[in-house]
């Protein structure tokens, strides 16, 4: 991260120079909007999906979204061609987009900051071959009559909780969020996706939850392999006689969970649906996702 430059508020400055001034209602009240990219063969993926993600999310607070996603977005592109000295053949970046209102809050002078790093396969590349342990927890999602589902935010305090309470039961174990119902919400920061041999692929309900771009992705590719899709409430009880289990956000692709709440899904081990849906992203990216983690894992 060193050698990269960022945007800043129509600069372009060293990352490490990066500084969000402690008046920023952004730092403040946690009101910062935000949205994660990544590369691959080291172009945005889904960068109009984000984007418009982005603007639902500005359109939310009511802030000028045509000014700030054309500023989002032109300093996106330009992010690509200012550090390309510093990115290596064959590895894959994160892109962070985060705004702010700045110091006032109508945001007549947001703070817009675009900002990146190589990918951190190291943390999840050996979960593509021995799954992922998960915990359903008790810190439940935030509810909609606080904010709306689909904003993206920075205000994560639940999703940290979470993931600590996760940790007590293992120091790898990913948490899973219910809703204010007990249905079956999140992950912390990674949609869940179900798979059933007699029903296909089953999501918690799209409007009830943060519609993820990596999930959508997963439908496009289900439907390309004959693979049903669904949403539905799902409880508890739903999710341990899933066949497959699989958390899906912009950086990890997807993952299988093979154990949940100390019991294995399935067999225990990553399905063979998992494995369908990884190689079709594979052949569509035309970058075989599990094996670039492997290899980018130590740097």
């Amino acid at each position: 991260m060193s050698d990269s430059v960022a945007y800043f508020n129509g600069e372009w400055i060293r990352s490490t120079d990066l500084a969000v001034p402690v008046s920023d209602l952004g730092f403040l009240l946690g009101t910062t909007l935000t949205e994660k990219l990544r590369t691959f063969g080291g172009r945005p993926y889904r960068a109009e999906a984000h984007l418009a993600r982005m603007r639902n999310s500005i359109e939310i607070m009511g802030w000028n979204a045509d000014a700030i996603i054309h500023e989002a977005a032109t300093a996106v592109d330009e992010f690509m061609t200012r550090n390309s000295a510093s990115m290596v053949e064959g590895d894959d970046w994160n892109i962070t987009l985060f705004v702010t209102p700045g110091k006032s809050a109508d945001a007549m002078s947001p703070t817009v900051c675009v900002h990146g790093y190589p990918i951190p396969f190291h943390q999840w590349a050996h979960q593509f071959l021995q799954g992922v342990e998960a915990v359903i927890v008790g810190t439940r999602q935030v509810p909609t009559n606080c904010w709306p589902a689909e904003l993206k935010c920075r205000s994560r305090m639940h999703y940290y909780l979470a993931d600590r309470q996760a940790a007590k039961h293992s120091r790898q174990a990913r948490a899973i969020l219910l809703d204010q119902d007990g249905y079956v919400g999140e992950g912390s920061t990674a949609n869940l996706i179900a798979y059933y041999a007699d029903r296909g692929l089953v999501t918690p309900k799209i409007a009830k939850v943060l519609p993820g771009v990596s999930q959508h992705v997963i439908f496009d590719l289900a439907e390309s392999l004959g693979i049903r899709h669904q949403e539905q409430d799902l409880l508890p009880a739903d999710l341990s006689q899933a066949d497959e289990l699989y958390l899906s956000s912009t950086s990890i692709c997807l993952l299988p969970v093979v154990n949940l709440d100390g019991l294995p899904i399935g067999t225990g081990q990553p399905g063979p649906v998992f494995q369908k849906l990884l190689t079709a992203w594979s052949e569509q990216v035309g970058v075989d996702i599990a094996a670039q983690a492997q290899k980018f894992a130590i740097r």
